[in-house]
C-alpha cells in the first residue's frame, strides 16, 4: 500500500484494476548516449489500466487454469523461455518471452472476456525527457501513470491498483509521487473537494497475481503498433481496448485527435520511427 486520496472514514465500494506496461524506460546506454530505437530499446514506453467486469475469482482460476494447461502441454513445455519458467516456480504468461504457440491460448481468451483497457503511451523525446522528467526514469513513469489516475480521483471507490513490479519506478515513494501529479492536474479542471476516491498501490508480480497476465499482454500489443506498424494482435483484441492516449504526439492535440478509441482506431501510421532531438 503506497498511497491514498479521498475522504478517511467512508466506506467505499472496492474496485480492482491491474497496471502493467510494455516497453522500457530507457533513454541513454552506459555512456550517456542517446540509445532509443536501438536493438533491446525501445521507441515509447507506456503504461496501461485494465479494468474486469467479470468477477475477479472466477478470472483469476480461468488464467491459471490456462498456465497449468501450458506447463501439461508436451509441445509447449519444452520451449526453452516457458521450461525455464516452469523450473524457477511455474509458468506465468508474458507476452515478450512467450513463443506465438503459448500467445495464442491467451490472445483467444482474452476475446471472450469483459475487461477494458486504457493505456497511457510515451513517446522517448530526448529534450522532454530532461526538461520534463529531469532525465530520471521514476519522474517518467510517474508523469504517465498519473495521467491514467487523474479522472479515476471523483469516481467514488475505494480504488486498489494492482500494479506489476518493476524496479525502482513502483516503489511506494514514486508511485505517491504519481498520485500526487494526478491530483494537480485534476485540480486543473475540477475542484479539490470533487476528489471523493481513495486509491490504494499493492504492488504484485505476475507470478503471485494471474490477472497482470491480461494488462501484459493488452499493453504488448498495443506496443507492437507503436514499435513495429504491427496491427495483427491489436485488431484481435481491439474491443478490449477503451483508450490508448499518444501523450507527447503534440502535433494532434487539437481535437484530442492523440486519443485513440472507437471511431479512431490506430494504424500503421503510429509507427514511430527514432526520435530526432
Amino acid at each position: 500500500m503506497a498511497g491514498e486520496a479521498g475522504s478517511a472514514g467512508k466506506t467505499l465500494e472496492v474496485s480492482h484494476r491491474f497496471l502493467d506496461e510494455a516497453g522500457d524506460t530507457t533513454f541513454f546506454d552506459k555512456n550517456r548516449v542517446v540509445s532509443i530505437g536501438s536493438p533491446g530499446v525501445s521507441l515509447a514506453f507506456g503504461i496501461g489500466m485494465v479494468k474486469f467486469s467479470a468477477d475477479l475469482k472466477t478470472t483469476r482460476r480461468d488464467v491459471l487454469d490456462l498456465q497449468r494447461a501450458v506447463e501439461a502441454d508436451e509441445y509447449l513445455n519444452r520451449i526453452p523461455s516457458v521450461a525455464k519458467r516452469i523450473a524457477n516456480g511455474g509458468f506465468y504468461f508474458h507476452a515478450t518471452a512467450d513463443p506465438p504457440e503459448v500467445r495464442e491460448r491467451l490472445f483467444r481468451y482474452i476475446r471472450t472476456m469483459e475487461c477494458s483497457l486504457e493505456m497511457v503511451v510515451g513517446r522517448k523525446i530526448p529534450s522532454l525527457y530532461a526538461k520534463k522528467h529531469n532525465n530520471r526514469e521514476s519522474e517518467f513513469y510517474a508523469d504517465l501513470l498519473s495521467h491514467l489516475l487523474k479522472n479515476k480521483l471523483r469516481l467514488g471507490q475505494r480504488l486498489v491498483l494492482n500494479v506489476a513490479a518493476r524496479g525502482t519506478t513502483t516503489r511506494n515513494a514514486n508511485l505517491d509521487r504519481a498520485l500526487a501529479k494526478a491530483t494537480d492536474r485534476f485540480s486543473k479542471r475540477w475542484d479539490r473537494s470533487e476528489i471523493h476516491s481513495q486509491v490504494v498501490f499493492n504492488v504484485q508480480t505476475p507470478r503471485l497475481e494471474p490477472l497482470l497476465a491480461i494488462a501484459d499482454y493488452l499493453c504488448w500489443s498495443v506496443q507492437r503498433v507503436f514499435e513495429k506498424g504491427e496491427l495483427r494482435h491489436y485488431e484481435y483484441v481491439k474491443d478490449r481496448i477503451a483508450l490508448v492516449i499518444d501523450l507527447y504526439d503534440f502535433e494532434k492535440y487539437e481535437g484530442s485527435r492523440n486519443y485513440y478509441k472507437k471511431g479512431n482506431l490506430l494504424t500503421t501510421a503510429n509507427k514511430l520511427s527514432p526520435p530526432s532531438s
